[in-house]
């Protein structure tokens, strides 16, 4: 069984980079955010639900969910957006579980953007791994990134869990406030570690 690790971090805290460090060392990847993206793609599980809840508006010239404005609606109206949650969330977890039961690695990383905020899947890993930075460089690399303004990010930020309670739960964490090497060599133990970790367990 592979032993599983839940990584989570703020937007713009790099999880996406840390993720493909790990994989580079053989850590298997599941991506909760890559699911739902997936599940709403043209002929995705999700669609033909999405449209019966939302209406054909919601569905773009190609069949994928319209992500613009869908993402207006939700932001705007927490109905919508809990309605979209409870119509995505089972589907996401339905596919973990699929995409759990055919990996091999020794350990998985299982990235989830709202770990802590949902604990949907807290009960399911072994630890919890939180990529850190400074809500500076958060909002410097999202502006780079999304051509968002600051307040637009500072207004997503206020929707995520804080810095303080995401830390809270972890059991592991990455600073990603330096430079690349200094990434790489907290990883590099990370690894070395998780390896351990599930040796034991598997034994």
């Amino acid at each position: 069984m592979t032993f599983l690790v839940g990584l989570t971090g703020g937007i713009g805290s790099g999880k996406s980079t840390v993720a493909n460090l790990f994989v580079a060392h053989g850590a298997g990847l599941i991506d909760t955010d890559e699911i739902a993206h997936r599940l709403t793609q043209p002929r995705g599980r999700a669609i033909e639900p999405i449209r019966q809840a939302f209406g054909a508006s919601f569905i773009d010239i190609n069949g994928a969910m319209d992500r613009k404005t869908m993402r207006e609606l939700v932001f705007a109206d927490v109905e919508a957006k809990n309605k979209l949650e409870q119509l995505l969330h089972p589907l996401i977890r339905e596919t973990v579980l699929e995409e759990l039961a055919h990996i091999s690695a020794s350990y998985t990383l299982l990235a989830v953007p709202l770990l802590v905020e949902t604990g949907t899947y807290l009960k399911m890993v072994n630890r919890v791994l939180v990529i850190d930075c400074e809500e500076a460089t958060q909002i410097h690399r999202v502006m780079a990134r999304s051509k968002l303004t600051e307040a637009e990010v500072r207004a997503i930020m206020l929707k995520q869990a804080s810095r303080k309670a995401r830390l809270a739960f972890a059991d592991d964490v990455i600073n990603n406030d330096g430079t690349s090497d200094s990434l790489q060599s907290q990883v590099d133990t990370l690894d070395t570690l998780y390896n351990e970790l599930s040796r034991q367990i598997n034994q």
